[in-house]
């Protein structure tokens, strides 16, 4: 890996847009927290369906920007290319 490379974390998919499982000890943990995260603030916010929906789009959000900043750029592929 060149000095200037970024390691990445999150791969794009082989087929379609986005990105695939982790590739790295470090997205696993990113993703193994954030599934957590999701599962302990629902069921504390159980009865609360508003703000629920605010916290799992703060939640998808964030997510995402992980997955752009330590992922490789998403584009859409058609299997090997």
């Amino acid at each position: 890996m060149q000095p200037n490379e970024k390691k990445v974390w999150f791969p794009t998919k082989r087929y379609g847009w986005g990105w695939g499982p982790p590739c790295s000890w470090q997205g696993w943990v990113v993703l193994v927290i954030w599934a957590i995260m999701i599962f302990v603030g629902l069921l504390h916010l159980k009865n609360h369906p508003v703000i629920s929906i605010i916290y799992l789009f703060v939640l998808i959000i964030a997510l995402l920007i992980v997955c752009l900043l330590k992922g490789e750029k998403p584009h859409w592929r058609w299997g090997k290319d």
